[in-house]
């Protein structure tokens, strides 16, 4: 793997204190800092950036050998006299330079409104910008042509609560972010000029192709710069050779791949034109709060581009006596006589603001919405679609993205599993969209004001328990465009903390409507949740290791166990197969002789890891097994109670652990089938303590299938569905044990909270001969054979919009 990049990702004045310099960044562990401007050293204040939000802990998932900080230099009052400022890592082994720059670029930099374009095109006579522009007094923009001549721009000022965040010394600022297309422009170049005061800063937008062309080179050089001084040549190199070679498969940017999936104007016509048999009126309820006039117009505007036209658009006013939006509202309901509009007299909280729209609603289903998101033109098609090809569904819910406030950016997609229960119970997966019968909400009531701040979130748990598991369809598509804004917790978790406490009442309350004795806690993040299961009682495990020689690989496994476990009801059967080293005959001995737990049964035949673990199940006595390999070694003492937690529930089938490679990456983290073709493990050699895609790694949740490395199953279960297969000698057993445990009806679970350690294939050899290759390749087609619908329609608990081609649940290559 490649060596971690240590290197600043932010560097600015303090607004407010101008000798203050500041730098952020990824700094090496237990390195010291020491920052000189040329000979002379500076006073300097390290501290670790505790990251305020999942959101952040996603974008930058992998800091294992290095820390984000925050270094505060004292610069003096003048720079003319000084040449360069360098900041050192000082380690142990050796000191390198962490960062550098010129005095005077620092010079120019100082008592300026400080900005950063986020993104910066040139095309066909157009110029997009977008960015952001901050200051101890408002900043104004302005943009001028090659001849300083000002130009007619609109341009769009908005709330960015991470830019707020990271200038905390700033109370209250003005909005800071921005964006502007102008059109119809020509010549060499534009300025841009952002004036605070008697400040200003200005920047040049190149507009002939050949200096947008090097514009590009020049960040793509340094880029490559800082890459080759971290790295080294040969590091770089490889990595130049490894983009051209997967140019074509490599995972493009989300803001180029949703412009490409999203219906085009003739897809979008046919639509229109589509006669569906079940044409349902669908109900848009929106809970309006003093909402932005141009947000609330968007909003509508997208309910009015719907292709399905069978709707009514119910917005409930909450913002009390002289609402700002009552004048637009009047507007909109004379416009169009599908919108209806219930104003109030006193300001309503949200569940009640959304109960007004439900009251007042009359469709048969009912959609959900926020007052300043946005729906794609096809949303509505997609879900009465979806309820005509697949009839008796009550619930439906899509996928999803997040939107910039000006709406000309989408980011972070969510693209869903198919009804997943356990994922619920760890996070609100479903969100936007959601549409429910209205015969639900009649059976199951409306939304309850105790719960607001996850008020959505408690009613969808109530819309699902009313309902069977294949009443809930999930349209696989981006449908709903989620705006992220400072007051919103899709940006800032921090700011509505009371919102992940009702959250967490949420799931509390599920468990104890469904007769589940269980303790909700909170999870790593914000918004995420663990469950521990109540046992009634402690039930014998038989912990089931098949075993050929490796006397040191089981000792290690079973001490493990003995030394670490905190449950103590448990039993060994350890299935001897065709072992040839007479001492591991002795230690079987003297294993049986010393733990009164451990049975020792001796499989005669060749090597078949199903009929060597049936056998083994033959002799167990307990209610539930646990099918280990003797490669393994339990992490956490709980490892043994958070498998039986999930297994003892009547629902579930199996439960599967987080597995770790000896060098602290991830060897299992779930099973998706398709994976390789057939099957693979989720997440596969990322480092031990990233989250993964929507922080999966980290989230309890349902999977079709875990790997029997480490697999509890309940006794009879087991025996219902006639132990595993042994026609699959070697590979896919516990995949297609899996298999048939949900054909049965149970769920498949993985719990992140049972780790180990896997030491991966010491057991056995690889394919490496004729006769395995073979056997290999017929135990593939007896799987395909089996299981044929899975494997062409897709895992539901993956979504097809991701990629086969790898295990990181990144986008599926155009």
């Amino acid at each position: 793997m490649p060596k971690e990049i240590f290197e600043v990702t932010r560097e600015r004045f303090h607004l407010l204190d101008r000798n203050q310099y500041i730098v952020q960044g990824t700094w090496p562990k237990e390195a010291k800092m020491e920052a000189c401007l040329d000979d002379r050293k500076l006073k300097t204040t390290v501290k670790k950036v505790e990251m305020v939000s999942a959101l952040e802990r996603f974008k930058d998932p992998d800091l294992m050998r290095g820390e984000q900080i925050t270094a505060v230099l004292e610069m003096p009052d003048s720079l003319k006299e000084f040449k360069k400022l360098v900041i050192y890592a000082d380690q142990p082994d050796k000191r390198t330079v962490w960062f550098s720059i010129s005095a005077s670029e620092l010079e120019k930099k100082r008592d300026k409104p400080q900005v950063y374009f986020e993104e910066e095109k040139v095309q066909q006579g157009m110029v997009r910008l977008r960015g952001w522009a901050i200051a101890p007094t408002s900043v104004e923009i302005r943009i001028f042509d090659e001849n300083k001549k000002p130009l007619a721009a609109e341009i769009q000022r908005t709330d960015r609560v991470d830019v707020d965040q990271l200038y905390e010394e700033l109370e209250n600022p003005e909005k800071t972010g921005f964006f502007t297309e102008v059109t119809n422009v020509s010549g060499k170049c534009l300025y841009v000029v952002f004036k605070a005061g008697d400040k200003k800063t200005i920047k040049i937008v190149p507009l002939r192709k050949i200096e947008v062309l090097a514009k590009k080179v020049d960040k793509y050089a340094k880029k490559g710069i800082r890459y080759w001084k971290s790295q080294g040549g040969a590091a770089l190199a490889g990595k130049i050779i490894s983009k051209v070679k997967t140019a074509s498969t490599r995972e493009i940017p989300y803001q180029k791949w949703i412009t490409r999936h999203l219906p085009g104007k003739a897809e979008l016509e046919k639509q229109r034109r589509t006669k569906l048999k079940y044409s349902p009126k669908i109900s848009i309820v929106v809970p309006l709060y003093k909402t932005p006039e141009k947000y609330l117009r968007r909003l509508v505007e997208s309910v009015q581009e719907q292709t399905y036209s069978n709707w009514e658009l119910c917005l409930s006013d909450g913002s009390g006596a002289d609402s700002p939006v009552a004048g637009i509202l009047k507007q909109l309901a004379a416009s169009d006589k599908r919108i209806k509009v219930i104003p109030h007299d006193s300001a309503l909280q949200i569940s009640e603001n959304t109960n007004s729209a439900i009251e007042a609603a009359t469709g048969d289903f009912i959609a959900f919405a926020d007052h300043d998101d946005e729906l794609t033109p096809h949303a509505l098609f997609e879900c009465v679609k979806a309820l005509n090809d697949h009839s008796g569904t009550l619930v439906v819910y899509s996928d999803e993205d997040k939107m910039s406030m000006d709406g000309h950016k989408f980011f972070q997609p969510h693209f869903k599993p198919d009804y997943n229960p356990d994922l619920l119970c760890t996070v609100n997966y479903i969100c936007h969209l959601f549409v429910v019968s209205r015969k639900v909400i009649d059976q199951v009531g409306m939304l309850r004001k105790e719960f607001d701040g996850a008020q959505d979130y408690d009613f969808i748990f109530r819309c699902v328990e009313a309902v069977k598991d294949e009443e809930i369809y999930h349209v696989p598509k981006i449908l709903y465009h989620w705006r992220c804004h400072e007051d919103s917790t899709a940006e800032n978790p921090e700011s509505k903390t009371y919102a992940f406490e009702a959250g967490r009442r949420a799931v509390q309350e599920h468990y104890n409507r469904t007769g589940i004795q269980a303790k909700v806690l909170d999870g790593e993040f914000l918004g995420l949740y663990r469950t521990e299961f109540i046992r009634d009682h402690n039930p014998l495990i038989s912990i089931i290791i098949p075993n050929k020689d490796h006397i040191d690989d089981l000792k290690r496994c079973m001490d493990s166990i003995d030394q670490k476990s905190t449950y103590q009801n448990y039993e060994y059967v350890i299935v001897e197969n065709n072992s040839t080293d007479p001492a591991t005959f002795e230690y079987y001995k003297k294993l049986e002789a010393e733990n009164e737990k451990v049975h020792v049964v001796y499989w005669d035949g060749v090597f078949n890891y199903s009929a060597i673990n049936n056998y083994g199940a033959s002799f167990a006595r307990g209610e539930y097994f646990l099918l280990l390999n003797n490669d393994t070694e339990i992490i956490n003492p709980n490892c043994l109670e958070e498998l039986l937690g999930y297994c003892m529930r009547s629902d579930v089938g199996a439960v599967g652990a987080r597995l770790y490679y000896e060098d602290d990456t991830i060897q299992h983290a779930g099973v998706v089938i398709g994976f390789g073709g057939i099957a693979g493990h989720c997440f596969v050699l990322q480092p031990r303590g990233t989250t993964g895609y929507c922080h999966r790694i980290i989230c309890a949740q349902d999977y079709s299938a875990v790997t029997a490395a480490c697999m509890m199953v309940k006794r009879t279960a087991f025996e219902e569905v006639g132990g595993l297969s042994e026609e699959l000698q070697v590979a896919f057993n516990d995949i297609d044990f899996c298999m048939k445990l949900r054909k049965a009806g149970y769920l498949i679970v993985y719990n992140p909270y049972a780790e180990l350690y896997h030491y991966e294939s010491k057991s056995r050899g690889l394919e490496d001969t004729p006769e395995k290759v073979a056997r290999f390749n017929r135990e593939i087609s007896v799987f395909e054979k089996r299981w044929p619908d899975i494997l062409r329609n897709g895992d539901p608990y993956y979504n097809p919009n991701l990629t086969l081609k790898s295990q990181d649940f990144s986008l599926k290559r155009i």
